[in-house]
């Protein structure tokens, strides 16, 4: 008797999870820390792929410490990334937890474009931009999770 054959390429799905503080620095060292993951895993710096999942994981990480920022309550980053072959594409998820559920963004289809001058609202139209699919999802215990996922090329 003999083995079946292989019809799918062996997979391993690599996860990083890492709470930070919920101030501007703490984000600023979960956009660096993620992004040297992602290397690590063979998303080398300043490629496409890095470079959107840096504006992505900053815009996102920002979002968590300026309107979903709990005093004493950390925000988590979680990166998983589904790598992929030259007949599949591979999967980079990017995901920002807070613990602020009712200051929720609008999800995709619903961001209004800020009025000429304003020097904000612009983050989560760089999201909805660089995405290939994105939204916010409730979380328990309360707060909310913002997910981005990335279609990787190979």
């Amino acid at each position: 008797m003999e083995a079946p054959a292989k019809t799918q390429p062996d997979v391993t799905v690599r996860v990083f999870k890492r709470q930070f503080s919920s101030n501007p620095r703490g984000a600023r060292l979960a956009r660096r820390v993620g992004l040297h993951q992602l290397h690590t895993w063979g998303i080398p710096y300043l490629s496409d792929a890095s470079e959107s999942a840096a504006l992505i994981i900053g815009e996102l990480t920002a979002n968590a410490v300026t309107h979903g920022r709990v005093p004493g309550r950390d925000f988590e980053l979680r990166l998983t990334h589904t790598p992929g072959d030259r007949e599949i594409l591979g999967v980079l998820r990017i995901e920002v937890s807070d613990t602020r559920g009712e200051c929720r963004p609008p999800g995709p289809g619903e961001i209004a474009a800020p009025a000429d001058g304003d020097d904000s609202g612009r983050g989560m139209l760089i999201v909805d931009a660089l995405a290939d699919r994105w939204a916010v999802i409730d979380r328990e215990p309360p707060g909310k999770t913002v997910r981005a996922e990335l279609d990787l090329l190979y």
